[in-house]
């Protein structure tokens, strides 16, 4: 799983979403999920991602509402913790999600706003112990 792309996209995806997440993915990937775990580091994170236009916390951003109106949870997750890591504040994610269920509708928001308060009551505990 190695080329110029990947191994930028690896750095990038790292540093979004954490060691221990990136570590877990790549390591837990079967003979079948191989070819996606390459093909999202390399298009997602080191195309997408990696080009920087888009600040990393207004990309978190627009990567939440994406999720959250295609009903995607457990990927909503993953970037409400990259979100939380890129700097994005609970109030800006919050508002999205309520943006998102406006437009979406309020199912694809309850359950937006189930998966993403998990995710930020994880984080604000380890917040409070350190």
């Amino acid at each position: 799983m190695s080329s110029d792309k990947f191994e930028r996209g690896l750095a990038v995806r790292r540093k979004v979403l954490g060691d221990e997440y990136v570590d877990r993915a790549l390591n837990s990937a079967t003979e079948f999920s191989k070819p996606l775990q390459q093909m999202i580091t390399e298009n997602a994170w080191g195309s997408i991602w990696a080009e920087g236009i888009i600040p990393d916390r207004i990309r978190s951003l627009i990567t939440i509402a994406i999720l959250a109106s295609l009903k995607a949870s457990a990927e909503l997750k993953t970037h409400v913790l990259g979100g939380l890591r890129n700097g994005c504040t609970v109030e800006e994610i919050q508002d999205v999600l309520l943006q998102c269920t406006v437009y979406c509708g309020a199912p694809a928001g309850i359950e937006a706003f189930r998966a993403a308060n998990e995710v930020i009551s994880e984080w604000q505990k380890k917040e409070s112990q350190d």
